[in-house]
């Protein structure tokens, strides 16, 4: 890997590159689809029959000048000779031969086909030398926007498996914690190698089931994908057995070692053992892992999330905004709780908070930690920092909410997801509070006003360049800024963004403050790289558990636990025992599953058994959603805090232990103890509350 060719090591030729030329063209394909749908409006605008010039007019094959009274006498002559051939003699009677009605008939046709000529004609007058370019270019993105449509999969196929492959080259899988020692790397690359043959013979069956079929396999090349993707990761992990990085420490425990295998190999792992051998039905693991690309667009839109939190991280944006606070020296606990709440508008954009904390973890922890928090605290704040914000609009987890249960609608969601969220951003500041380590005090208005103003001067050519592209956008492309269009609208603002930091930007002599690790970049050039290098690392991490999540999502279902239990009307008991049931079962499924494909399980499952306990749909999926930000937040998985680590780094977990110890339990644990619990004390509240106020009245 660190062979250089041209400036660039091999990872960034075969596996940033790409991954950087996909996203782009994603990027560019999705813009050209909005701006040939304006096209198509102006030149609606310019030519009112525009609609019909874009369109090749053939040419009438009638004849306009036919010579009616030669026409009439060849008709009569051609019924006389057909009643003379009659075999029956005219025994039925003859029909006698109305001239007029075949005159009156033939003028009509007449008629028609000199109408036809005349638009005909009449077309090609208004289809001049500027009509032809314009229909020329409106054609060129008609025909982009149908290929990103056409090969959305094979973009999303080539993202997941570089990405993937990435990620196990250099053995940045999330796991419950990182490989360090011989014996870590040889379980965890081990359980890889079994994960990845199974799903390998899962994409064989998968296809080759598909031949036997006898009939046309739809998208078979995305099939070919899976097999030699998954057959790829198994030739790396099967070389990686061999070839232990040297960095490795000698010896190691069993317990650390199985805690290192990576969670998506033990998801692999879980469905391999029922979908080949229980139900020896081999082709189920990737059958379920297929469905990522019955959604591809959402999920490229992940990628470019990912690639948007990565370039941001190479702004000083995120500085320039905690500079405002500083001069108010908050308390670090009151810092953490104004970070969190602020993440909550990106996170109610991408609508899961992993998402989240990939894409912008990073940057809110280096802000904390430049402010001067305390590790532990600004890893807690990274942790929760997507957790508040799912349930604001407009978060795709409950646009997919309501599009799979029709009892509850995103008004009805997003109206109590507003006070839900004032809830746990409440708790959040009241937990703060209560375990704050120093005096909460700020400085005085008269001393932190001026420095306060004066420091939201540099955030002021941002703010135009984010308004102004945003802006262009609506205007000009009619993409306002929505859950639909941030996906290509943040990367491009946050590319002008980069453009003006390093070519516009007066270089003069401001100070940045930075914290111990961090390395800043020194052009455009080596910006977009580095991000775009982390991002194929954290793309394939995270893609990995969602696919594979939705295979055990795949178990689970086929199972029909859910199904039985809800077919028990009586077992549960009664509605409060049923709701504490629900709680522990959607705490648990939040702790191994990726949200999207833990709504689509729920929604066909669990949520069928809370409405037989009587609890109210809107109730029971505002409780869904909170217990599955406690889940992600839950050991021993909890998958945010694996999430922080990967954007972190696993040095700043040891360097939080070792600056911690000899203090309190709440200071040693607070990255876990804090987010768990604001959260417990937030579900306990969102699930009974409303069934004790109902006791009271």
């Amino acid at each position: 890997m660190n062979t250089s060719f041209l400036g660039r090591n091999l990872r960034e030729w075969v596996s940033s590159l790409p991954v950087f030329i996909v996203l782009l063209g994603v990027l560019f394909l999705s813009i050209g689809e909005n701006f040939n749908a304006q096209l198509n409006k102006l030149g609606n605008s310019i030519w009112p029959d525009y609609h019909i010039l874009r369109l090749d007019v053939p040419e009438p094959a009638c004849d306009p000048n036919v010579d009616i009274d030669a026409e009439v006498r060849r008709m009569v002559a051609q019924k006389q000779q057909e009643a003379q051939d009659d075999p029956f003699g005219g025994m039925f009677g003859s029909e006698e031969i109305d001239r007029g009605a075949i005159r009156e008939s033939l003028q009509k046709r007449i008629d028609l086909c000199q109408q036809q000529h005349a638009a005909a004609a009449k077309v090609k007058q208004q289809k001049t030398a500027n009509v032809e370019r314009f229909v020329a270019v409106d054609r060129a993105l008609s025909a982009l926007s149908q290929f990103q449509r056409d090969y959305n999969q094979v973009f999303l196929a080539i993202v997941f498996f570089i990405c993937a492959l990435t990620a196990t080259l250099t053995h940045h899988h999330i796991g419950l914690r990182p490989m360090q020692t011989v014996m870590d790397y040889r379980f965890g690359i081990t359980a890889q190698l079994i994960a990845n043959v199974a799903l390998t013979y899962s994409a064989y069956s998968y296809l080759s089931n598909g031949w036997q079929s006898g009939t046309l396999i739809q998208n078979e090349h995305i099939r070919w994908f899976y097999l030699i993707g998954f057959g790829s990761l198994s030739v790396v992990s099967l070389a990686q057995l061999f070839f232990i990085p040297k960095t490795a420490q000698p010896g190691g425990t069993l317990g650390k070692a199985l805690l290192s295998v990576p969670l998506y190999a033990y998801m692999a792992l879980s469905s391999a053992r029922f979908f080949i051998l229980q139900e020896e039905n081999p082709q189920g693991m990737v059958l379920y892992v297929d469905k990522i690309m019955d959604q591809s667009f959402l999920f490229l839109n992940i990628g470019l999330y990912i690639w948007v939190g990565m370039l941001l991280k190479q702004t000083f944006l995120g500085e320039y905004i905690f500079r405002i606070f500083k001069p108010w020296r908050l308390p670090p606990e009151l810092l953490a709780f104004v970070a969190v709440v602020i993440m909550a508008v990106p996170t109610a954009y991408t609508g899961a908070s992993g998402i989240i904390i990939i894409a912008m973890g990073a940057v809110v922890y280096a802000e904390l930690r430049r402010v001067g928090a305390r590790r532990n605290l600004a890893l807690a704040a990274t942790a929760m920092s997507g957790s508040l914000g799912v349930v604001l609009r407009p978060c795709l987890l409950v646009l997919l909410i309501a599009m799979l249960n029709k009892e509850v609608t995103t008004d009805m969601m997003y109206g109590w997801g507003v006070k839900v969220f004032l809830l746990t951003s409440t708790l959040f500041f009241l937990v703060s509070l209560i375990a704050k380590q120093n005096p909460m005090r700020v400085a005085p208005v008269s001393e932190a006003l001026m420095p306060s103003l004066q420091a939201f001067r540099p955030l002021i050519p941002y703010i135009l360049i984010f308004v102004a592209t945003a802006a262009a956008y609506a205007f000009l492309l009619d993409a306002h800024l929505d859950e639909h269009t941030a996906p290509v609208v943040l990367p491009m603002i946050i590319l002008l963004l980069l453009v003006y930091e390093y070519t516009i930007k007066p270089k003069d002599d401001e100070r940045h403050d930075t914290y111990e690790g961090e390395v800043r970049a020194t052009s455009l050039e080596s910006a977009v790289r580095g991000a775009t290098t982390s991002t194929t690392v954290h793309i394939g991490a995270l893609l990995s558990i969602m696919a594979l999540s939705l295979s055990v999502g795949g178990v689970i279902e086929d199972s029909g636990i859910f199904e039985e239990v809800a077919a028990q009307s009586d077992f549960f008991g009664n509605i409060w025992t049923a709701m504490l049931a629900l709680l522990i079962v959607l705490v648990v499924i939040g702790m191994i599953m990726d949200p999207f494909g833990a709504i689509v399980l729920v929604s066909g499952t669990v949520a069928q058994a809370a409405y037989s306990q009587g609890i109210d749909p809107l109730h029971f999926w505002m409780i869904t959603l909170v217990a599955f930000e406690l889940g992600y937040l839950s050991p021993p998985v909890a998958v945010n805090h694996l999430l922080t680590r990967q954007v972190v780094g696993e040095e700043e977990l040891e360097k939080a232990k070792q600056e911690t110890r000899g203090m309190s339990f709440w200071i040693r644990h607070e990255r876990i103890v804090l987010p768990l619990t604001v959260m417990s004390i937030a579900l306990v509240l969102v699930a009974f509350g409303p069934l004790v106020y109902q006791e009271l009245l």
